[in-house]
C-alpha cells in the first residue's frame, strides 16, 4: 500500500484526504477538514488564503506519513507575488464586483467571437482575463513579478517551487486548448504579460518536495515530494468519475454544478459559444465540454439565511412539495452574488409569473427542480452541440449526498443517473498521484478502480417526461 495526501480546496471548505493505494483497492479517509470563509474588508471580498494554507499544514500533520502531497482547488483566482516572493495583498475573490462590466471592455479590443474561437472558453465574469483586465491599473498588479494560481500559489508555499498546472491555466481564457500551450495572441492584444506566469505543468509532473521547515511545521520526515495534479478540483473530480463505457456525462456538483462532457478536442463553434460552454482541459489531453450551472450555492445561501436549519429535515419537506411548481435559471448571473437568496428566488418567480414559493421547504423544492432542469438543459445541449450521445450521467461531488437532487436529475434528463464518489475530486488526486508513482494505469483503470472499489446509487427516470418539457417552456418560451 502506497499512501498520498490529498488537498482538496473547495468554495467553502478545505479537506485533506488519506489516500491508500495498493493492488486493486483504494480507500479514502478524511485527515482534516477546515472552513474557507472569505473576508469583506473595504476595498473587496478576498479569500483568507493565510487561514487556508493553515488548515493544510494542520492537515499534513494530521495526514502523517505520506508518499506523496497533491492540491486541488477552485479555479480562476490567483495571487501576486514581488520579486522578493512574498505575496502581495490576499487574492481577490471572483464573486468580488471588481470584473463588473469589464468584460464589455475587453470584447472592444478583441470581440466576443474572436476570444471564444482562440479559448474556447464560455463568458463568466470572473475568468481570470477579466479579473486581470480590471486589476491593470492597480498598484498591486504594477509591482507584481509572479502570479500564481490558488493551488499553485500554496505548491510553492510548501515546495519553494513555482509552476502554474495546465488544467487550472485553461479556466483563465488565455490558453488556446488546441495546442494546449498559452495564447500569446490574444494575451498581447490584450496587454497581459504572460511571463508573469511559472511555467506550464501537467498532471503527474514533479512539483518539488516539502521544504525543510514545512517538515519541522507538520512532524513529518522527508524528503516528500509533492505531485502535480489535475489542480483544478473539476479536473480532478473527472478523473474519478466511474464510468465503465464511453457514452457518459458527468455533473460535478457542489458550490457549483459542471455538467458535460468528456471529449478528445474541443467544440470551438460559434453555436458553442452562444450555448455558453466552456472548452476546459483534463487528464490525458482530454477536454472537459462543460456548462457551469450556479449548483448547491443556491441552497448553501439560504439555508445560511435561515439560521442553518436541519437539512435531511428540509429536504424531507422539499420533497413533499408539489413538483416543478416554480423553477428558476439556476445559471443566471443574478444569483452570483451572497446574500438575500430567498428573496432573489422569489422575485424571479414573481417575475415569471409563476407562484412563489413562501416557506423554505418551498425554496428548496423550486432550487432542486431549478437545478434539475438546468442539468436537463445541460446535457441535451452538449450532445448536440458535440455530436456526442450518452446513455448515462454520473453525477460526483457533494451533490451525491442529496438523494432528491439526483433523482429529480434522472427524471429530468430520462436517463440513469449513477451517484457516487462524493470526494470525486479528492479520489481523482490521488490517483494521479498513484499513477506518477506507477501504481495504476490509464484512465479506463482508474475509473474502474473507482467503480470497484467506492460506494455508488443508481436512480432510474420515473415521471412524465413531458412536465419537464412544460416548466423548460416557462423559462425559455419553446
Amino acid at each position: 500500500m502506497h499512501t498520498y495526501a490529498a488537498v482538496d480546496l473547495g468554495a467553502s471548505s478545505g479537506r485533506v484526504m488519506v489516500g491508500r493505494v495498493g493492488p486493486g483497492s483504494l480507500d479514502l479517509t478524511e485527515a482534516h477538514r477546515f472552513p474557507n470563509r472569505p473576508v469583506r474588508v473595504p476595498e473587496g471580498l478576498r479569500w483568507d488564503i493565510l487561514a487556508l494554507y493553515a488548515g493544510v499544514l494542520d492537515g499534513l500533520r494530521a495526514a502523517g506519513r505520506v508518499d506523496s502531497v497533491g492540491i486541488d482547488s477552485w479555479a480562476v483566482d490567483h495571487g501576486l507575488l514581488d520579486a522578493d516572493g512574498a505575496l502581495l495583498g490576499n487574492p481577490v475573490h471572483y464573486r468580488d464586483a471588481r470584473t463588473e462590466g469589464i468584460a464589455e471592455q475587453v470584447w472592444a479590443t478583441v470581440p466576443a467571437a474572436e476570444l471564444y474561437a482562440a479559448t474556447g472558453l464560455q463568458y463568466a465574469p470572473f475568468n481570470t482575463l477579466y479579473q486581470l483586465a480590471a486589476a491593470r491599473s492597480s498598484a498591486q498588479l504594477a509591482h507584481a513579478e509572479r502570479l500564481l494560481l490558488v493551488p499553485d500559489l500554496l505548491t510553492y508555499w510548501l515546495t519553494g517551487e513555482a509552476g502554474t498546472e495546465l488544467t487550472n491555466a485553461s479556466t483563465t481564457q488565455l490558453i488556446d486548448p488546441r495546442t494546449r500551450d498559452w495564447s500569446y495572441d490574444i494575451a498581447q492584444r490584450l496587454g497581459i504579460d504572460l511571463g508573469l506566469f511559472a511555467p506550464l505543468r501537467r498532471p503527474g509532473d514533479p512539483a518539488g518536495v516539502l521544504r525543510p521547515e514545512v517538515l519541522a511545521e507538520t512532524g513529518l520526515t522527508g524528503p516528500v515530494p509533492v505531485t502535480t495534479v489535475g489542480s483544478h478540483d473539476t479536473a480532478s473530480a473527472v478523473v474519478a468519475v466511474p464510468a465503465v463505457r464511453e457514452r457518459f456525462a458527468y455533473i460535478c456538483t457542489g458550490t457549483w454544478s459542471l455538467a458535460g462532457l468528456e471529449l478528445d478536442a474541443p467544440v470551438l463553434t460559434e453555436a458553442s459559444r452562444l450555448a455558453n460552454f466552456t472548452n476546459e482541459l483534463g487528464l490525458d489531453d482530454t477536454v472537459r465540454y462543460l456548462r457551469n450551472i450556479m449548483g448547491l450555492w443556491l441552497l448553501q445561501e439560504c439555508v445560511r439565511e435561515w439560521g442553518d436549519p436541519d437539512l435531511p429535515q428540509l429536504l424531507s419537506a422539499a420533497a413533499e412539495q408539489p413538483p416543478l411548481r416554480s423553477v428558476v435559471d439556476a445559471g443566471d448571473a443574478a444569483f452570483l452574488a451572497p446574500g438575500r437568496m430567498p428573496q432573489r428566488i422569489a422575485d424571479a418567480c414573481r417575475a415569471l409569473g409563476q407562484p412563489v414559493p413562501d416557506s423554505p421547504a418551498g425554496i428548496t423544492r423550486c432550487i432542486l427542480d431549478s437545478l434539475a432542469l438546468a442539468h436537463r438543459r445541460a446535457l441535451a445541449e452538449a450532445q448536440s452541440l458535440a455530436d456526442h450521445p450518452v446513455d448515462v450521467v454520473h453525477i460526483v461531488g457533494g451533490g451525491t449526498r442529496n438523494a432528491l437532487l439526483c433523482q429529480l436529475t434522472a427524471d429530468a434528463c430520462g436517463l440513469p443517473v449513477v451517484a457516487g464518489p462524493a470526494e470525486a475530486a479528492a479520489l481523482g488526486n490521488v490517483l494521479v498521484q498513484a499513477r506518477a508513482g506507477g501504481l495504476v494505469g490509464d484512465r479506463a483503470a482508474m475509473r474502474e478502480l473507482v467503480a470497484r472499489t467506492q460506494p455508488l446509487e443508481r436512480y432510474e427516470p420515473r415521471g412524465d417526461p413531458a412536465r419537464w418539457h412544460a416548466a423548460e417552456a416557462r423559462l425559455t418560451g419553446r
